[in-house]
């Protein structure tokens, strides 16, 4: 029996592929390769933290629970961010998330409808991409450039508003860059928001992860220049997770801060998905947030240490370049004069020498020239994967 009609849906036939599983892929067949590919913090989740979501399990914490999440888990999250942002956040205000990844796709179910334009800086993280794509959107690229140190700048934010524009994402800290956007230019982002009528989804999912003298600022904590007196920027849908800050990535757990009107469709949206995320694992996020964060501050100073190694060791290789990153755990490498693709340069490092990377084609056109490293592995293990940069700088 045959039909004119393929059975898969359009949509999904033309999802776009991630290059990172792409490469992540073809590193299974190099199962001795030192991999710098994957972004996940190289510590274990907090004792204090795993305890208590061991007691919730033992306390049968194991049943469906409120689908906007735990009454505990929004008042820690709301409490967090009222004192950090310094504004008042409800519970109201949070959407608990299976990660931020979830949270993403919340935050642009309820802003965007099939035809609409959404802004992505270029690179940037190419799920949300495949976000926007599920969407029947169209994602609008700005491109985000090394003699901009790597920040997304509302200039080139203003420049791609169309009539259609119902969402910009941003990301900072970012990934792949490593950079923290400056609080003028979400200034201009906000206020050109507020005048064209978008939402500003804020990716913060790295905002524990800055280094020296960098200084994060949220969304939420902006007043648009165009705001009147004592107004707040309310166009905006912030979206963290515990899985970078507290090295929880297979917990799950995300949230999304905003206005109530966006929130509250999203406990909707979220009994159609997955009904609630585990009651237990709600429960080791508010002791993630309520406990010590001795150990946030731990993971952070190492990684700040570890990026001196690599800023020290690709600096010194010819034909490399790397900007101190000023956050996460992601290192830039600028390999251009190299002369090769970013993809055929990740191949060649996989099958000569050993060391799997990711090409910075995974995150845009812009991402030519280029190769993410992470630097949340061991000293050893950076210092391995430099020896075997500079064999292939050697061997060219």
């Amino acid at each position: 029996m045959t039909s004119s009609h393929s059975r898969i849906s359009p949509m999904a036939a033309s999802y776009p592929a991630s290059s990172i599983r792409k490469m992540f892929n073809l590193a299974l067949d190099f199962p001795d390769a030192v991999k710098l590919t994957v972004g996940e913090p190289d510590f274990t989740t907090p004792e204090h933290i795993k305890a208590a979501g061991i007691r919730a399990i033992e306390n049968d914490n194991t049943r469906y629970v409120a689908n906007a999440g735990i009454p505990e888990l929004r008042q820690a999250i709301a409490g967090k961010y009222s004192a950090r942002w310094n504004r008042s956040i409800a519970p109201e205000n949070v959407m608990v998330s299976f990660g931020a990844m979830e949270a993403l796709t919340f935050a642009l179910d309820v802003t965007v409808s099939p035809g609409d334009e959404v802004i992505i800086p270029d690179p940037s993280f190419p799920n949300y991409l495949g976000q926007v794509h599920r969407l029947g959107g169209v994602a609008v690229s700005v491109p985000v450039t090394e003699d901009n140190d790597f920040k997304l700048r509302a200039e080139d934010v203003r420049a791609a508003i169309t009539d259609r524009t119902a969402a910009v994402i941003i990301n900072s800290p970012s990934n792949p860059l490593g950079s923290v956007m400056d609080r003028a230019d979400l200034e201009q982002i906000a206020a050109l928001a507020d005048e064209h009528e978008f939402t500003v989804i804020s990716d913060e999912v790295y905002d524990e992860m800055v280094f020296d003298d960098a200084v994060f600022t949220s969304i939420a904590e902006v007043k648009p220049s165009s705001a009147e007196v004592g107004a707040e920027f309310d166009r905006f849908l912030a979206i963290g997770s515990f899985s970078k800050t507290y090295a929880m990535t297979g917990w799950r757990c995300g949230f999304v801060i905003g206005s109530q009107d966006f929130i509250a469709p999203m406990a909707l949206l979220q009994e159609g998905l997955t009904s609630s995320l585990p009651g237990f694992v709600q429960e080791a996020a508010v002791a993630a947030i309520e406990g010590p964060q001795t150990a946030v501050e731990e993971m952070v100073a190492s990684y700040a240490r570890r990026r001196e190694l690599m800023v020290e060791r690709i600096n010194a290789i010819e034909g490399l370049s790397l900007l101190r990153p000023a956050a996460t755990f992601y290192a830039w490498v600028n390999v251009s004069e190299w002369g090769l693709d970013s993809w055929e340069l990740a191949t060649q490092l996989l099958e000569q020498h050993n060391l799997a990377t990711i090409p910075g084609s995974a995150f845009g056109p812009a991402g030519e020239g280029y190769l993410r490293l992470t630097f949340a592995v061991s000293d050893e293990t950076i210092n391995t994967a430099c020896d075997r940069l500079e064999a292939f700088a050697a061997g060219r």
